[in-house]
């Protein structure tokens, strides 16, 4: 036996619990390309491009061509002189010419290098370079996708044009007493561990609130939570339930609504729990868009209303390009030494390496929402869950959501006992709140908000007659 395979072997018998067995574990495996990787023709890439997307911001449009790179495709966004917007393929299909150097036209986009003229949809207007009869611009067409301009975003479909699904608009988009602000912010690193971020509640008890130097969000987020997760909608997407019992007695329920691949409606942000409050509906939308394999961008919306935000006086004016009004450490934005004295997600999520490698980690019972998303991200890869939005329900044209926090008034029990408690009273929260019926939002609130307070009232009868 060489040394070589005397070394291997030894190896691969070693106890890898023994003290400093740095050794025996500085084999780094490969990552998980199933989910990972995005690009065209690979299993979660084909997935991608069956949803919409958002790909930049609506106010980054302006008398200049945007540069892109979405889902490995280098692309070029703009809005030409008659309002209309496209995402184009960004060379230009003449001689190669990026038309991040062209110019926007009334109509459409002109290359720089010799003035051909193409429109949203990718048709060619003018090749002005050649004979008046030409017929070579009617002989193909550019590169170009679908868009949709909605609320400050603008959004593209990536699959094959006559598979596009129609521009998905959930309840929570059009609730009349909320605001809506775009926002978006870059990361150097895989989508995925950015997009499991926030399937991972308990973190923020730890990063956000006793780990920092400064508590990043409010003091309500340092309770440890009872955490579950439920598949919904027939694997279509995923619903978190994260119960507390906070110091003031009450109890606070918080429910965040996954939907395959990449979107996530998120509770409100800024809540204290601090007073009975059933029912308060979302406080940002979440996207994670891959650039390519190994850099990604978050595109999203915080909302703001009487509920969700009672602190906020209108909208802020700092939701930007890498920047967001929520929580804390989202951006590159402090030097150094303090990133590592207060170091926020950005940090945590950057510095696992540019993809991170799942084989490597150690997963523990508090990360049951990690591990079915991935469940469930593959299943998609795997066409076992088809990219068809069917099984969402659906009112009055608008998609319902999960998304919501209630903070309820319920009897304390002995602590051993209370634990149990707070978790079934989860389930039963999230049962009625995902209880929808096919009616309007407005309708659904007032229905759910009575069930809920019902509950409450329950329990303290029967607790009172114990």
């Amino acid at each position: 036996m060489s040394v070589v395979e005397n070394i291997t072997l030894q190896t691969s018998r070693r106890d890898r619990t023994e003290p400093y067995s740095g050794y025996y574990l500085n084999d780094i495996p490969d990552h998980d390309p199933e989910i990972t990787h995005t690009g065209s023709g690979t299993p979660m890439g084909e997935v991608m491009r069956r949803f919409w997307h958002p790909v930049c911001l609506s106010s980054q449009l302006g008398d200049l061509p945007l540069s892109l790179r979405i889902l490995g495709e280098d692309l070029v966004a703009f809005r030409d002189k008659s309002g209309n917007v496209g995402v184009l393929h960004k060379y230009c299909s003449h001689r190669g010419t990026s038309l991040e150097y062209g110019i926007v036209s009334e109509h459409g986009i002109r290359c720089c290098y010799h003035g051909w003229l193409f429109d949203t949809d990718g048709t060619i207007l003018e090749t002005p370079g050649e004979p008046p009869d030409s017929k070579l611009k009617d002989s193909f067409r550019h590169g170009a996708y679908p868009v949709r301009e909605y609320k400050g975003l603008v959004f593209a479909y990536f699959g094959p044009a006559e598979e596009k699904l129609e521009f998905p608009t959930y309840d929570t988009w059009e609730m009349p007493d909320t605001q809506m602000s775009a926002y978006s912010i870059e990361h150097p690193c895989n989508w995925l561990q950015v997009h499991e971020n926030i399937i991972d509640p308990i973190h923020t008890a730890f990063l956000h609130s006793t780990m920092s130097a400064g508590i990043q969000i409010t003091e309500a987020y340092a309770s440890l939570p009872i955490l579950e997760f439920q598949e919904m909608d027939e694997g279509h997407g995923m619903l978190y339930i994260c119960s507390r019992r906070m110091p003031n007695g009450l109890v606070w329920v918080r429910n965040n609504h996954a939907l395959l691949p990449n979107h996530i409606h998120i509770a409100a942000i800024n809540i204290h729990a601090d007073k009975v409050a059933p029912f308060t509906r979302a406080g940002m939308d979440w996207w994670t868009v891959p650039n390519d394999d190994t850099s990604s961008t978050v595109f999203g919306w915080r909302h703001y209303s009487d509920e969700v935000d009672p602190h906020r006086d209108g909208i802020p004016e700092d939701n930007k390009v890498n920047f967001a009004d929520h929580i804390g450490g989202q951006t590159q934005h402090n030097p150094p030494d303090l990133q590592q004295r207060e170091p926020g997600d950005w940090e945590v999520l950057t510095s696992q390496r540019p993809v991170a490698v799942h084989a490597l980690e150690h997963l523990g019972s508090t990360d049951t929402g990690v591990a079915l998303l991935r469940q469930l991200l593959r299943k998609a890869a795997r066409g076992e869950i088809s990219a068809d939005p069917a099984p969402l329900k659906r009112a009055c044209g608008l998609l319902h959501t999960y998304v919501q926090d209630t903070v309820l008034e319920l009897p304390r029990h002995a602590d051993d006992r209370d634990r149990d408690y707070i978790r079934q009273i989860g389930r039963r929260v999230t049962k009625i709140v995902t209880d929808v019926a096919d009616e309007p939002a407005a309708e659904r609130r007032v229905r759910t908000r009575s069930r809920l307070s019902d509950l409450a009232s329950a329990e303290t009868a029967v607790r009172a007659a114990e």
